[in-house]
């Protein structure tokens, strides 16, 4: 069992902030087990402590501020916090003669040099996880879609990806298994970054008054302003991973959880965390955290092979057209897959020479996903699934042998027994099939020997 870390000696530390400019002068000092992370503002009549506790945060405006007594005391901890989870630090004192920890260069790998400098040390306590039970989700859609879901799991895993309308950027993905091995070489070094557009508007707010081509990656229209390469080809997805990490440990505790993140930022990776924390306390308050009326927690967000299928829809060879299935959201949408390996009967005689999948069986591979979503409820054990109605169906690209078919169902109405569902089907992240159906659950008829 792995036990809690705090550093070996105390180590000062001094740097300009990113946003007020100042000048603060930083010292880590070792701190009991069950400590935790605590910020104390010597500068300040009473000291004042402030436990890194999302319930501490103050402000969240381009970076991540916590506070006490209604009053916002340290500015931008989430680079900090994010090397001390990263390097497994569970107890540390941080005292500040200011508001905001230097930025250094704009990453957490400065923090991460210094934090092993002063030495990392086991303490004789074990490391209190925090760990689900069931999966918690927060979706906003104010102005573009944000997605943060986190899933039962044995360790911190983050899928993360970024989509910006901007040719150096566009779309970056990049999924992580958080270990100190990984966070250094892997995130550690990746710089928070900005449009050269907005440095403006963020003066006139006063932010980034400390910042500079020496600690922010500037974007403009076609290039980088930093004299320095990027770090990381992906340097962009890398930070915002960073920056997740560190709202994540205002949590209080280290987290063993599967992670999916799409477009987020400090105020929606907030929102975030208070939802897991609601979750927590409702499971560590009760004893045990409360089962939903049905069971589809315990697979929603894991990946479904065949043989697990088999088990919850009535379809077999050779017309079980899904090989996979992952419910990403309990009675609401689902992920599937199909790998065309070009042996497929259908293949045959559609076409010879020219094989190409039946538009009208991939609308089935949808059908199917949607019926591992639905089919799974406990209640519907060992019903049947009918087409009422197929609507706006569309086939954009054909489905050849080597392709692999992602599945993506999302329902749009449900009641009772009966819905509607949107299917879409994509190749390589292109969609190739769109379809609207609805179908009715009914009790399996007896069976008809013949």
């Amino acid at each position: 069992m792995e036990n809690q870390k705090t550093i070996s000696k105390e180590l000062t530390i001094k740097g300009k902030g990113l946003h007020t400019g100042n000048v603060t002068k930083l010292t880590f000092k070792p701190a009991p087990v069950n400590y935790g992370v605590k910020f104390i503002r010597k500068d300040l009549p009473g000291h004042p402590v402030i436990p890194a506790r999302v319930s501490n945060v103050m402000g969240l405006l381009r970076g991540t501020t916590i506070g006490v007594n209604d009053t916002p005391m340290v500015y931008t901890v989430e680079h900090l916090l994010a090397a001390l989870y990263g390097l497994g630090i569970d107890n540390i004192e941080i005292i500040l003669d200011n508001n905001e920890p230097p930025i250094f260069d704009g990453s957490a790998k400065p923090f991460i040099d210094y934090l092993k400098k002063a030495g990392i040390v086991e303490q004789d306590v074990p490391k209190n996880y925090i760990t689900l039970q069931n999966p918690v989700t927060y979706i906003s859609e104010e102005k573009i879609k944000v997605e943060l879901s986190a899933f039962p799991s044995d360790n911190l895993i983050i899928d993360y990806e970024i989509e910006y309308n901007h040719p150096l950027i566009g779309i970056q993905r990049l999924e992580l298994t958080i270990t100190p091995e990984n966070f250094i070489n892997e995130i550690s070094q990746a710089r928070t970054f900005c449009f050269d557009y907005e440095i403006e508007t963020l003066h006139k707010k006063g932010l980034a008054k400390g910042g500079g081509l020496h600690n922010a990656v500037v974007i403009g229209m076609d290039k980088i302003h930093n004299p320095e390469k990027l770090r990381y080809n992906d340097e962009f997805v890398r930070h915002k991973l960073l920056d997740v990490i560190g709202d994540l440990y205002l949590l209080g505790r280290p987290l063993k959880a599967r992670i999916k993140v799409k477009c987020s930022g400090h105020k929606h990776n907030i929102n975030f965390v208070k939802k897991i924390e609601e979750s927590v306390s409702r499971k560590e308050n009760k004893g045990e955290e409360k089962m939903p009326e049905t069971n589809l927690d315990n697979i929603v967000g894991r990946e479904l092979n065949v043989e697990e299928i088999k088990q919850i829809i009535p379809h077999r060879d050779p017309f079980l057209m899904i090989d996979k299935v992952t419910i990403t959201e309990a009675g609401k949408s689902a992920i599937g897959k199909k790998i065309l390996t070009g042996k497929e009967d259908f293949f045959r005689g559609h076409f010879p020479g020219s094989p190409i999948m039946p538009g009208v069986l991939i609308v089935e591979s949808l059908a199917q996903t949607a019926c591992v979503l639905f089919l799974s409820r406990p209640d519907l054990t060992n019903k049947l699934a009918y087409f009422m109605t197929i609507d706006k169906t569309k086939f954009r690209k054909p489905a050849l042998p080597g392709n692999t078919i992602e599945l993506k169902i999302e329902v749009i109405r449900a009641r009772g027994r009966s819905g509607t569902v949107k299917g879409e089907a994509f190749i390589n992240g292109e969609l190739i099939t769109e379809t609207e159906f609805m179908f009715i659950i009914v009790d399996k008829p007896a069976e008809n020997k013949l």
